[in-house]
């Protein structure tokens, strides 16, 4: 096949995959990985390993890399430092240590009597330090777990890991031909290593930030999508030629344009390459899945999955428990780098190239690997009830938020929750204040919170797509509840644990664009606002004035749009100062009328009464200090006070009818 044969066979299969796996709400790196598995050597056969699919492949990484340091900068590099070179050094060394000495010792009883050395054991314990920086820091950004505390963590051993395959791909070979040199080797490339890392650190910065902008001067927007893959692609070939990994300077470029003001623009403008690229990665792990012999030696591949695994898990969340870090991060960055990594294979296929370990055995470790990047997503995303089954200080710890949240509002009442306390939140926050509304707001974001509080904001960390939160924050006291992040999963677990304990309660949802509307709409979500529908608008009005269109024909425009959207706010009740020319009477307005004792509908019910006909609709119904919903079967008393919603004309039409 040539390259173009494969890329779109890729292709093609990658769409049907990634679409089969999101129809089954499962995360599109497993469609990728299946797709590999299926259409590789091992599985249907439509594909082959090639020089040119591996290279897309790694470029895929090296984009990853790049937005991953896009959200670091050198002095919170800097921060993290005892976590980089203390806990990542420390996960690497013991693995290796621990990887040996379970090597040496399974070579005397496995069933396959197999030759492991000490030097093979030594590959091995390499290859097993590894974790997938791909899978790992994907899912982390997904989650929005980057700036957690255990996501911290996980990428500081992340980035140790990066650092320690430059040793580990001398010394492998070293070891294997008995080299005597291999302490001149390994300074020598050490000392090219960081007189790298020196230059583009503290030169790069200043030459990075001045040639932006000399090619955003020129407002081309092709040259600065060339620049920034030039920038990119650059330092990751500085770092191949000083013998480290094309990722790491991919992420070391990222960092240096974090510290920039085009950090944004760059963001989006390299989504689309890291994504298609990093899907081609994944590909390519899943074709070195060999079913066959996962099939023939079933029980040892198990072993050799579940075994490693576990033994990363235990270590690397002893370490940090070790280095400070509470129970519930140890586990969840345990959980984060249990899974074998894609500088762990390439460590593998170089000791097999030198023969230190067996092929059928390779082969065995490769396929336990591959199964074990395939659970990893799944763990990630499980992680969460795992900590809380394994962690009695994770109980205790989310308990006792959850008390405090449940005291905090033990005498709240017609209070507004907001679920997630970032820019919007706080907007919202701030509005309700003014208008003296009492408001309690859940966020996962411990700095944000403590910052919030000691301000006198009235947020609690806590997960509003949980139950319990829910309940400690007051739901079945509140007046409504407002979700100001957009993330449509977390949006529908919140309106199903509201239709099961406060099914009255409005929930307003925020979204991203009108693709999930009607999903939201139909779990019960009394109000989406899609921000994008909103810029658009607030754009198209603007410019419409500029251009010379009246105000009034303007905002009959936008209204209109909006009625198309926003059920709730069809309507509006008119006073003396609202201008009632054409196209005003026809817009839909709110009316109150009161039924007084001789009101000829009292004792009646909507349905008998029949204002549809009329084209006016019942919004509402008052009855003393009680809000009533206006369902067919309700019968009108004297005092209720009746909502009417339509034009002018059919409002009026419909109180003729109720009144007289």
């Amino acid at each position: 096949m040539t390259a173009l044969d494969t890329t779109l066979l890729f292709l093609g299969a990658a769409v049907l995959g990634v679409v089969a796996f999101r129809m089954l709400q499962l995360p599109p790196m497993l469609g990728y990985l299946v797709v590999g598995i299926l259409v590789g050597p091992h599985g249907l056969g439509l594909a082959q390993e090639s020089s040119v699919t591996s290279e897309l492949a790694e470029f895929g990484v090296v984009f990853l890399m790049f937005s991953i340091g896009l959200e670091f900068s050198l002095s919170k590099l800097m921060s993290m430092k005892r976590a980089v070179f203390g806990l990542g050094m420390a996960q690497v060394i013991v693995t290796i240590v621990v990887a040996m000495l379970c090597g040496l010792l399974a070579a005397s009883w496995l069933p396959l009597q197999f030759d492991i050395g000490w030097e093979a054991s030594f590959a091995l314990g390499g290859a097993l330090a590894m974790s997938s920086t791909a899978i790992v820091s994907k899912m982390l950004a997904e989650k929005q777990e980057l700036e957690s505390p255990h996501g911290r963590q996980i990428i500081s051993v992340l980035l140790f890991q990066d650092l320690a395959v430059v040793p580990l791909l001398i010394l492998v070979p070293a070891l294997a031909s008995h080299s005597t040199n291999l302490a001149a080797t390994l300074a020598w490339a050490s000392g090219k290593a960081a007189l790298v890392l020196f230059l583009l650190f503290f030169f790069g910065q200043k030459l990075v930030r001045g040639w932006f902008r000399v090619v955003v001067k020129r407002r081309s927007q092709e040259l600065f999508m060339l620049n920034l893959l030039l920038i990119t692609l650059g330092a990751a070939w500085l770092t191949e030629r000083a013998g480290l990994s094309l990722a790491l300077g991919a992420f070391v470029a990222g960092m240096l344009i974090s510290e920039t003001e085009y950090k944004r623009q760059v963001e989006e403008d390299i989504k689309s390459f890291r994504d298609v690229l990093l899907g081609l990665f994944f590909i390519t792990i899943g074709m070195l899945l060999n079913l066959r012999l996962v099939a023939e030696h079933g029980w040892l591949v198990l072993f050799l999955l579940i075994g490693p695994v576990l033994l990363k898990f235990g270590l690397i969340a002893a370490l940090t428990r070790l280095f400070g870090g509470s129970p519930s991060v140890a586990l969840r960055t345990g959980l984060g780098l249990a899974q074998a990594g894609e500088f762990g294979f390439v460590l593998l296929n170089q000791a097999g190239g030198l023969d230190l370990i067996d092929p059928l055995l390779l082969q065995l470790i490769l396929a336990s690997m591959v199964l074990s990047m395939l659970i990893s997503p799944l763990i990630l995303a499980k992680s969460d009830a795992i900590v809380l089954k394994l962690s009695a200080n994770e109980w205790m710890t989310q308990s006792l938020a959850l008390t405090q949240s449940a005291a905090r509002t033990m005498n709240t009442k017609k209070h507004v929750i907001i679920a997630g306390f970032g820019r919007s939140g706080q907007s919202l926050a701030s509005l309700l204040s003014e208008e003296n509304i009492d408001y309690y707001a859940l966020d996962l974001d411990p700095d944000r919170i403590r910052e919030a509080q000691i301000a006198g904001a009235n947020v609690s960390y806590g997960d509003a797509a949980r139950r319990e939160s829910l309940l400690a924050a007051g739901i079945n006291r509140a007046a409504a509840l407002v979700v100001t992040y957009t993330n449509t999963a977390s949006a529908l677990k919140i309106l199903r644990f509201v239709h099961e304990i406060n099914p009255t309660l409005p929930v307003i949802v925020r979204s991203h664009d009108d693709t999930d509307l009607d999903k939201l709409r139909a779990a019960g979500a009394t109000e989406v606002v899609p921000e994008l529908m909103e810029g658009s608008l607030m754009l198209a009005s603007h410019t419409l004035v500029l251009l010379g269109v009246p105000l009034l024909r303007v905002e009959h425009k936008v209204q209109t749009a909006r009625d198309e959207r926003y059920e709730s706010l069809r309507g509006f009740f008119h006073g003396a100062s609202d201008i009632n020319d054409g196209p005003e009477n026809l817009q839909l307005r709110l009316h109150t009328v009161v039924l007084g004792a001789r009101a000829k509908h009292v004792g009646k019910s909507l349905e008998e009464i029949n204002l549809e006909e009329l084209d006016a609709d019942v919004t509402a119904i008052r009855r003393g200090k009680n809000r009533l919903e206006p369902e067919p079967g309700l019968v009108l008393q004297e005092s209720d006070v009746i909502v009417l919603r339509g034009t002018a004309e059919s409002v009026a039409r419909a109180e003729q009818r109720l009144l007289k």
